[in-house]
């Protein structure tokens, strides 16, 4: 059986951590609206954006002047997948969900005899990554200084991205993510990013707009070649601000658990605690009864 002072120093652990808990779940809320705020307003800008250049890419016959960007390099041989977490812990899954649907894509396109190679965004996907994929993390993105994502940092990274595609040979660029939906809910998604995927229905589409063509002022090569880094950079900067507003959601749930946890334990203890007292008590007052009787 625990001494009395153990069960007292654990029960004042305990209670310093539910302290922690709590102050942290009050902090994840208080940053999450803004973060979802952020998030839901990018959202129709983003599918806005998607959606012209796709239907662009379904409409473009390919050429030598077409960008690559747009309809790729004419291979499927090499693959980078870039893997965006949070750069702290205590949320839960949220980060492992996403490097795991990382992973079963690169299962996936490995077990189609495809080069898969990994693109770090966060500090918390490489520690699992490199120890599945030691040879195939080819960068790592730093964002342990950027308190809120800007259109900034996810122009950066996507200019690095696609230095990256046009000079080591890469084919295919996917983004890992996590879509927020709810604080209890965040998928996790991979989404093509490059080249630009056609869009379904202007694959199937038939009809006068179908058919009709396109005329570019001034030049074609030139809008587009400035259109798609852009698409591909709000395609990035939507994953981060949705990232965001899932670490915060995740995080927010994680230490609300936490602290409900920490409180059913408190109380356990305490009834451990009572219960050692009283029988510490019943034997001293039978240890002095008998003591007396014996007199």
């Amino acid at each position: 059986m625990a001494s009395l002072k153990a069960l007292k120093l654990r029960i004042g652990s305990v209670k310093s951590t539910q302290k922690i808990t709590k102050a942290l779940n009050m902090v994840a809320a208080s940053k999450l609206r803004r973060a979802q705020q952020n998030a839901v307003a990018a959202r129709p800008y983003s599918a806005r954006m998607i959606e012209v250049v796709g239907s662009l890419a379904a409409k473009i016959t390919p050429g030598p002047q077409s960008p690559k960007l747009m309809v790729g390099t004419g291979k499927d041989d090499t693959h980078l997948i870039m893997v965006a977490t949070g750069d702290r812990g205590l949320a839960g899954a949220f980060n492992s969900n996403i490097v795991r649907a990382a992973r079963r894509k690169a299962d996936e396109l490995t077990a189609q005899g495809k080069t898969v190679l990994f693109y770090i965004v966060g500090r918390k996907g490489r520690p699992v990554l490199q120890r599945f994929y030691p040879k195939q993390i080819i960068a790592q993105f730093d964002t342990t200084e950027i308190k809120a994502p800007s259109y900034a940092d996810a122009q950066a990274i996507a200019k690095d991205i696609i230095d990256r595609y046009t000079t080591d040979g890469i084919d295919v660029v996917h983004l890992a993510y996590a879509n927020f939906r709810s604080t209890l809910v965040q998928e996790p998604t991979v989404d093509q990013i490059i080249p630009v995927p056609p869009r379904a229905d202007e694959e199937e589409a038939s009809g006068p707009a179908s058919l009709a063509a396109i005329e570019y002022e001034p030049d074609e090569e030139d809008i587009l070649n400035d259109l798609i880094p852009r698409a591909i950079a709000v395609q990035v900067y939507r994953a981060l601000l949705e990232n965001q507003a899932g670490f915060y959601g995740s995080q927010m749930t994680a230490m609300d658990n936490a602290t409900r946890n920490a409180g059913d334990m408190i109380n356990k203890l305490s009834i451990q605690y009572n219960r050692t007292r009283q029988a510490v008590i019943t034997t001293e007052l039978i240890e002095i009864i008998s003591g007396a009787e014996a007199l």
